[in-house]
């Protein structure tokens, strides 16, 4: 349980001010002048607390939550269901007050959450090791990059980049690579084409699986085209669909980097989010972050321990692989959790709803009149997100259908100005039949 707030009493005020030698605590702003110490402020009246919660509540209704609408709005934060047991556990103050396991006789319980989560999310996406952990999806895949070049040892100096690949997640690449000699080559083709232009300067070919429009794309003939000319295959995975699809690792990757905010974390406006990488053995040492293995004491006993950190608190900075540390424990904690909730058959479960539920939703927005699927030559494989080609501009039909409580997906003018009539919309298994049903109507009657 957390610990209670007690206030300093007047004698732990006199005690203190006597340590430090001062008569009073208004000695302590004596370089303050005087005339700028309780400075006239003009401020409304104070409310009571039942006053101000009023207020708050009707600032916060004023918010459209996915709870409360229709949701189709994915892009890379994405509405899944968090089973209670993660928040309650996440919670337990020994997990929340916990810090980097600096000391690991005193850690064991932070290590084996660790150890635990690497090791689940390894089988989830077929590598050798995951560590714990990154900022969020975008630092995750520019740090797997970054690793892919630094495992290269500066004998090549070009990436190749697929298009489809999350837009502000392009951006977090090319300031990462900004401070090296590299050309990042970004590419509009389907991954196994792209992947067939690396050549003996090429380190890396950067692939989604899933794309940023729900695409996908043939990996395993990317890590095989991307092999052939001896570099590395990068893959930026939806965590959910590896639980219904074959793993990154089973393709052919050799590193994967993924956005673990649908495995228990919710959207909170945005973060904290959690970043995942994973990679084959033959990489380990060039990864960034820390590794948690598993061991025996003197006695025998079972026990966890920090095996590879290789950041600048524990080594000499110009050897360190990142200064990526003890950011998002908590949120890797609740993936952990989710991750043991749900199990393989869970796991499964829920992509098989995400699958079927986006394929019934994109079934009826194609009967619509005026509306498409897909790029022009159709939707092919996707998985959880679609493209829609729209009659009028999507930014208008998503405020429209905003205030009837239906947010549709993100018109891509977001990103795209030219693309002022494609809509990117997103059905995970938080999405009803009624919702989806609702989403097909409300589209035909605001685009006519």
């Amino acid at each position: 349980m957390n610990s209670p707030y007690i206030a300093a009493t007047d004698a732990d005020r006199a005690a203190m001010l006597e340590r430090i030698g001062v008569g009073s605590v208004e000695d302590l702003f004596s370089d303050v002048p005087a005339s700028a110490r309780f400075p006239v402020l003009d401020l409304p009246p104070p409310l009571s607390e039942m006053e101000a919660m009023r207020e708050l509540e009707a600032l916060a209704s004023r918010n459209l939550s996915a709870s409360s609408s229709a949701w189709f709005l994915g892009a890379g934060a994405y509405y899944h269901f968090i089973p209670a047991v993660v928040p309650s556990l996440a919670s337990r103050g020994e997990f929340l007050t916990s810090y980097t396991p600096y000391q690991p006789e005193v850690s064991q319980g932070t290590l084996q959450a660790i150890f635990e989560y690497q090791s689940m999310a390894a089988s989830l996406f077929g590598m050798d090791v995951v560590n714990a952990s990154h900022y969020d999806g975008a630092t995750a895949l520019a740090e797997a990059v970054l690793m892919a070049y630094n495992a290269a040892g500066g004998a090549r100096d070009r990436a190749i980049l697929c298009a489809d690949v999350h837009p502000e997640y392009k951006d977090v690449i090319r300031s990462y690579l900004s401070a090296y000699s590299v050309r990042l080559e970004e590419v509009d083709l389907p991954p196994e084409r792209a992947a067939a232009l690396s050549d003996a300067s090429t380190f890396c070919v950067v692939a989604p699986y899933p794309g940023f429009t729900g695409a996908i794309g043939d990996i395993g003939a990317a890590a095989r085209a991307a092999h052939a000319s001896g570099a590395l295959l990068v893959v930026q995975a939806d965590p959910i669909m590896c639980g219904l699809l074959k793993s990154p690792g089973e393709l052919g990757a050799d590193i994967v980097a993924a956005e673990g905010q649908s495995l228990g974390n919710p959207m909170s406006f945005g973060g904290p989010f959690l970043g995942m990488m994973g990679a084959k053995a033959g990489l380990v040492r060039k990864m960034p972050g820390r590794l948690v293995g598993q061991a025996k004491d003197a006695a025998g006993r079972r026990g966890f321990v920090l095996t590879l950190t290789a950041r600048e608190q524990h080594i000499r900075r110009e050897k360190a692989v990142s200064n990526i540390c003890s950011n998002q424990g908590l949120a890797m904690l609740q993936a952990c959790i989710y991750l043991a909730a749900m199990g393989r058959s869970g796991l499964r479960a829920v992509a098989q709803l995400c699958w079927n539920k986006a394929h019934y939703a994109a079934s009826l927005v194609a009967r619509i009149p005026g509306f498409g699927i897909g790029a022009a030559g159709g939707p092919g494989a996707f998985f959880k997100e679609f493209l829609v080609r729209t009659p009028v501009p999507a930014e208008e039909l998503a405020a429209r259908l905003s205030r009837r409580g239906v947010v549709p997906g993100l018109p891509l003018s977001r990103y795209f100005p030219e693309r002022a009539h494609e809509l990117l919309v997103c059905v995970t298994e938080m999405c009803t039949r009624g919702q989806i049903e609702l989403l097909a109507k409300s589209l035909e009657e605001a685009s006519t």
